[in-house]
């Protein structure tokens, strides 16, 4: 027997065995919010947003756009659109409304759901429909399944896309990667089998939720009957307080998040408070190297528990995993967390070799079904039966280490230079908050290296003296030539750099971005 897979699998589970169960804590604080729902009542609404949607008109296929940052109905939109055949198109909320009238019109999206707080910025969107989701406008679209009405009829289709998630455009115009109920299904259940999901989890939804669908781990928890506490906006003590006061045991995010937290936790030892989730909390990373400074102070500081993944949205996006082995328990604090800066093992069912020039290639059922209506660059991408990721690394020994994005490669007189590693160098310096390590034209050099850092509150740090602390630690044609201090680092929504902005002034002129 074949039974085709379906992300509303996980919700039915839930439903079927714990109706009663604290599902959902959505913010308190917004329009429109949901309070606190067992998993009987999210699967009530679930049904009436299908059932709202199809009486409306939006039959199996068609995108149905949210543009918002977390809350309950976006995890009800998950099951509500996904689960009936209609297709989703979570938008990054960061971006302007030029950016999303481009994803709208790209994707076809009929619908778009929009946050209240974005309803002004998002309101001139040109889309067919658009409902503002403040509790009024919306009111029908998420309200329990009304007496009478019908539940649609979806048979199912694993190959279907469930959502189209746009990359976050670091390089270009984003592409819409189409994730398949399979490649969510799979990369779901895997991702949780590899960090341990139970039905005693609560998770933080500090990861954004239009990202990768929460790289799949708003599936994994709901199948298991977890609980999901809405976190909207990244600040550290409200993170340390949802721990504290929702018994969160797992959450997802960029080294930011946790760069964040890492400061919240500061200010909280200061003023002789406690530090929650001590010995019962992991957090996942990935969407940028960490630092192994900062890995370090999440294990020791915190007494947090530190696993990194290493993925892409085209790989819905599990692709590996690195948490701590038992072979790895004796380890001293520092050397641990230098392992754990590294992207890690293959999860299950994931195949990863490298070409000729060190791209790191991948196989496995999470890789991506394409890019929405762009045939050749989904050609380019899953050329010769793998997908290329676009990342230079080495896999030896079955372990994975990423050097660099292959465009952020430095060459400098001839040798080759990560950014990557010199970012950590500088990380471990205590008055460096964030830094970016970029290539900028050289006469003598071809490139020189350059690093842009913002430092931590009340440090005062020199140029000199942080080139003096690099020569330390690594070989002097690595270290960087100047350093700018900045207010702020150009990111996106998950934490990456958008190092192309950080370069553009430097290349501004020049016909390539390399010398």
């Amino acid at each position: 027997m074949k039974v085709e897979l379906n992300v509303l699998d996980f919700l039915y589970r839930a439903v079927e065995v714990y109706p009663d169960r604290l599902a959902l804590v959505d913010d308190p604080g917004v329009p429109g919010t949901l309070g606190r729902l067992t998993y009987g009542e999210i699967g009530q609404r679930v049904k009436g947003m299908a059932s709202t949607l199809e009486a409306m008109g939006y039959q199996v296929g068609d995108r149905i756009g949210i543009v918002s940052p977390n809350a309950g109905k976006f995890l009800i939109s998950y099951f509500g659109v996904s689960g009936y055949g209609r297709i989703l198109v979570p938008i990054n909320y960061r971006l302007n409304a030029e950016e999303v009238q481009y994803i709208v019109n790209h994707s076809g999206t009929r619908l778009l759901l929009i946050d209240p707080e974005y309803a002004e910025v998002f309101g001139d969107v040109k889309v067919e429909k658009a409902i503002i989701l403040d509790g009024v406008e919306d009111a029908q679209l998420f309200a329990p399944l009304s007496e009478g009405a019908s539940v649609p009829v979806w048979a199912g289709d694993e190959d279907f896309a469930c959502s189209i998630n746009y990359t976050s455009g670091t390089t270009s115009r984003p592409k819409g990667v189409q994730m398949t109920h399979r490649n969510a299904w799979l990369n779901a259940s895997t991702l949780g089998w590899h960090t341990t999901v139970t039905d005693r989890d609560v998770l933080l939804h500090t990861l954004p939720m239009f990202h990768c669908n929460g790289w799949g781990m708003p599936y994994a928890v709901t199948g298991m009957g977890g609980t999901h506490v809405i976190q909207r906006k990244i600040d550290g003590e409200s993170i340390l307080a949802n721990v504290e006061n929702e018994g969160v045991t797992i959450a997802c995010g960029a080294p930011a998040v946790w760069a964040a937290t890492l400061q919240g936790a500061e200010r909280r030892a200061s003023e002789g408070r406690q530090i929650p989730g001590r010995d019962a909390m992991r957090v996942v990373t990935a969407g940028a190297p960490p630092p192994s400074r900062t890995v370090e102070s999440i294990q020791e500081q915190l007494g947090w528990e530190f696993i990194q993944i290493y993925g892409l949205t085209e790989t819905s996006p599990l692709l590996t995993v690195n948490r701590r082995p038992k072979e790895w328990d004796a380890m001293e604090p520092a050397e641990l967390a230098r392992r754990l800066s590294m992207a890690g093992t293959p999860s299950i069912g994931v195949r990863i070799a490298e070409d000729v020039d060190g791209e790191v290639l991948a196989q496995g059922n999470q890789v991506f079904k394409g890019y929405w209506e762009q045939p050749e660059e989904t050609a380019k991408a899953l050329a010769n039966g793998w997908f290329h990721t676009g990342d230079g690394g080495v896999y030896r020994d079955g372990f994975l280490r990423i050097l660099d994005r292959k465009k952020d490669v430095i060459i400098t007189g001839g040798e080759n230079v990560s950014s990557i590693e010199v970012e950590d160098a500088l990380f471990q310096h205590p008055a460096v908050a964030e830094v970016a390590v970029i290539g900028v034209p050289d006469a003598k050099w071809g490139e020189t290296v350059k690093a842009l850092v913002v430092p931590k509150q009340g440090t005062d740090p020199t140029e000199k003296e942080l080139q003096e602390f690099c020569r330390e630690r690594l070989a002097h044609f690595k270290c960087p030539t100047s350093i700018e201090f900045r207010d702020e680092l150009a990111r996106t929504a998950t934490g990456k750099l958008q190092k192309f902005k950080l370069r553009a002034p430097y290349w501004e002129g020049k016909d390539r971005l390399v010398n």
